[in-house]
């Protein structure tokens, strides 16, 4: 019980320190709008993504929590899994395919789950990187720290927001860092609208 005290106090301070975030937009293309922001200390930039899905927040929620399902629209997914629950707590394993010659990265992830007063969801996302041994044809994404809110609007519909910064680890050239900032959150909310709305 301990254990998720701690973690949601320091989920609560990683998403006090993003809402101080001064997010710049950064692109807007078939209904998404992708923000990008400087984070202090790290020479990666936090990303946010915005879309209005048609549907309700059970079934944006539905195709989330297809964990296996839901790697067809996440940016560069090529294999996720869970690895545990624990109430509102969960666990993924995710293998992220990277263009030649940068190594494929993985990730292991908590996710914690709220629902707010306003009845939005939100996912609060956190690299725990030393649940599993590393794999060797892979570099362990060491640092992310994220959400994603989904709040109900009217006349069905859901505004979604993805959240991230991340320290991928290893050697990354500065062209393909910068537009992974921008393509991960711009395909990630395209796929999983086309995945709700079944386009």
């Amino acid at each position: 019980m301990m254990r998720y005290s701690v973690l949601a106090m320091l989920l609560c301070a990683t998403a006090a320190q993003a809402a101080e975030r001064q997010w710049q937009l950064e692109r807007e293309e078939d209904g998404v709008s992708v923000y990008l922001a400087e984070v202090p200390g790290s020479k990666y930039k936090a990303y946010r993504g915005v879309v209005t899905i048609k549907g309700d927040l059970a079934a944006v929620q539905a195709v989330q929590e297809d964990v296996t399902g839901s790697c067809a629209w996440i940016f560069s997914c090529q294999q996720q899994r869970l690895l545990e629950t624990k109430g509102d707590v969960s666990e993924l394993y995710t293998r992220f395919e990277m263009p030649w010659p940068v190594k494929a990265r993985d990730s292991v992830i908590q996710v914690t789950t709220r629902t707010d007063a306003d009845g939005s969801i939100t996912r609060l996302l956190k690299a725990v990187p030393e649940r599993l041994p590393e794999e060797k044809d892979f570099v362990r994404v060491q640092r992310v720290d994220g959400e994603w809110h989904l709040k109900p609007l009217d006349q069905g519909q859901v505004e979604v927001i993805y959240e991230v910064h991340t320290e991928p680890g290893g050697s990354v050239p500065s062209w393909l860092a910068n537009s992974f900032v921008v393509d991960a959150p711009l395909q990630t909310l395209q796929g999983l609208r086309a995945k709700v709305e079944g386009r």
